[in-house]
């Protein structure tokens, strides 16, 4: 579905984002603010009348969340609904042991200190000073449910007043940009409440949910100010336009040296994407033709795997003495099929090869649709013993091949550690991994597709069956409960050079993702012009056109950040990096942004990208 395409929303859901963002403006200075912290996420919730749960707030901020954003924010309200009176008063009731309408403090000591998520005497003690309205030693629930519901009502009313009396936070759309927030205005009655309400039993919850970046409202800026500080570009692209430009193949290509290796794409739970970065090694001046491609791992040939469609490129950066020096050459702007290619001459040397994707084609999804029970992953044979399904088997082989980086159909320590560093952030060191050379099945030192399933059973086996552990495995390398790989996009490298071996080994670099923003943006900037805003003598708009992909950066050289609109409204058959056709980024003074990135819905059909961008006002 284009941007043009998206239909309007409803008066019911201009209400919902309205309350969302009422409820954000309550804590945050700006619906540009990211929530980064476990705390600050409670805190929004509460002015947004939910009681979450401690169970409820670690489905959301796992231990690979660093922030979230107002987007992901609504979403979660999505899912999670107002806690009503109604709710509150079932509670209660069941702590009430008499059923006269009231709650001593040891019923309720009782209640909280023994069930559900356990809390201390101090904490009940200062519940119950809370809670005791009449000061008589007993609670009166249903009088402190009502004025509970009544508390949160008015700090609901009070930030949509808020909201409606600033003209400028209606213009404020939604991004991912920090200020430091205020302190919370959400009652203190209202944090005793979701206390008292999560000693109840709590439903099962998946351990985490996808948050989709999708903006149904925005306010748009005034007709005038449009006129006065923006710039629109239109593009139009058509399906034939790149089918003239492909690179043709060496001749005599399979007469070349080759090297391969592996790697994958994965989405962060901030939305970013992260994957391995490389070294490449050539020994002398030498021709190379050069292609990255998702890969395909479905163990059914008729099935096509959904991360085919996946954009991929591969930038060339030298490798200085520091990483500071280092400077892009060349990236991938070609495509044949599923191939994004480069061909040239590369001088003798050391470079870093940076994989990138987009993110028009590797977002986060909804988990709505997905069935309520998950894929089993273990189960008990006629003797009794544990075992790993079939499904599983199917997943973890396929993991295996990932992490094969050489394709050798052996892991050696190195790869391993790729994914252990993955999934439980520690390496396996020498004498781990001695120990598993004695339990497992290896060969040469490394460990074979069989040992690594020998591996994953002694861990369900260690757990009795329960397949927690597993779980966190395989959400950590991109699988979703049904046991689909929706968070992840493997790939594979491949390097052909005419007149000598090249190497290529993988890197874990810190500056890893900064390197490669420093790729990209030199990739925009040194191929189109700069415009400026109308109006904004230092404010510049970059717009790359490649052969498949539109990228936008924005240039502020100004001595203090800027705000810019941006609107997509008017493009058709586009996706954007953004999943919003409406949203804002804040730039920082004397700073440098890519915007987003543009890519057709329907490559076999014509696209249009028509984007303007305005400055906001602070």
């Amino acid at each position: 579905m284009s941007f043009r395409e998206s239909p309007r929303p409803s008066d019911e859901e201009e209400a919902f984002y309205l309350q969302c963002r009422a409820a954000y403006l309550a804590v945050f200075r700006s619906s540009l603010t990211n929530i980064a912290s476990k705390q600050q996420l409670c805190r929004v919730l509460q002015q947004a009348g939910r009681n979450p749960s401690h169970a409820t707030l670690n489905k959301y901020w796992t231990p690979r969340t660093s922030k979230l954003n107002f987007d992901d924010f609504c979403e979660i309200l999505k899912c999670e609904k107002k806690t009503e009176e109604t709710e509150l008063m079932r509670a209660f009731k069941k702590m009430d042991v008499n059923g006269d309408g009231y709650i001593t403090h040891s019923e309720l000591e009782k209640a909280l200190t023994t069930r559900g998520e356990k809390m201390t005497a101090e904490e009940v003690n200062a519940i119950f000073l809370l809670a005791d309205i009449n000061k008589d030693g007993k609670l009166d629930y249903a009088e402190f449910c009502r004025l509970l519901v009544s508390t949160v009502e008015q700090c609901q009313m009070a930030a949509m007043e808020r909201l409606e009396a600033d003209a400028k936070l209606k213009r404020q759309n939604f991004g991912s940009q920090s200020y430091s927030p205020p302190k919370s205005s959400v009652s203190s009655a209202s944090a005793a409440a979701a206390q008292v309400a999560a000693t109840q039993p709590q439903p099962p919850e998946a351990s985490d949910v996808t948050l989709k970046k999708d903006s149904r409202s925005s306010s748009r800026p005034s007709s005038a100010r449009s006129r006065r500080s923006s710039l629109s570009n239109s593009i139009i692209m058509t399906s034939s336009s790149t089918k003239a430009s492909k690179i043709p193949e060496p001749s005599g290509l399979q007469e070349w040296h080759h090297s391969s290796v592996k790697g994958c794409f994965f989405l962060e739970d901030d939305g970013s994407i992260s994957s391995l970065q490389y070294q490449l090694h050539v020994p002398q001046t030498t021709n190379v033709y050069l292609t990255i491609q998702p890969l395909s791992l479905s163990h059914r040939p008729d099935k096509c795997s959904s991360w085919m469609t996946v954009d991929t490129a591969l930038f060339i950066m030298s490798a200085g003495e520091t990483k500071e020096d280092s400077t892009l050459l060349h990236f991938t702007e070609s495509k044949d099929k599923e191939k994004y290619v480069w061909k040239g001459e590369l001088n003798a040397g050391t470079y870093y090869l940076l994989p990138f994707t987009s993110g028009c084609r590797l977002k986060k999804r909804s988990k709505k649709n997905l069935s309520n029970k998950p894929v089993e992953l273990v189960y008990r044979t006629d003797t009794g013993e544990l075992d790993l399904t079939r499904e599983l088997r199917e997943a973890l082989s396929d993991i295996f091949e990932v992490i094969d980086l050489d394709g050798n159909g052996l892991l050696s320590l190195e790869e391993y550690n790729f994914f252990e560093l993955r999934t439980s952030g520690e390496k396996c060191d020498k004498d781990a991994w001695a120990v598993c050379k004695e339990n497992f099945d290896m060969r040469k030192n490394q460990l074979t597709r069989q040992g690594f399933m020998e591996l994953n059973l002694m861990e369900a086996t260690e757990k009795d069956g329960d397949p927690a552990d597993l779980w966190v495995t395989l959400e950590a390398m991109g699988y979703n409960r049904m046991l689909e790989l929706v968070e992840a996009c493997p790939f594979q490298i491949d390097i052909h050079s005419e007149g000598t071996q090249l190497s290529i080994q993988p890197l874990s670099m810190d500056s890893g993702p900064k390197l490669l923003n420093q790729a990209l943006q030199k990739s925009i900037t040194s191929r189109t012009g700069a415009k400026a805003l109308r109006g904004q003598d230092n404010v510049f708009i970059y717009t790359y056109r490649g052969e498949h992909r539109i990228s936008s950066l924005i240039a502020n050289k100004a001595n203090q950040k800027v705000t810019v609109h941006v609107n997509n409204e008017q493009s058709r058959n586009c996706s954007s990096s953004r999943g919003m056709s409406v949203f804002a980024v804040e730039v920082p003074a004397r700073t440098k942004m890519v915007c987003q990135h543009v890519l057709p819905i329907n490559d076999k059909q014509d696209w249009t990208y028509n984007c303007v961008e305005t400055i906001l006002p602070f």
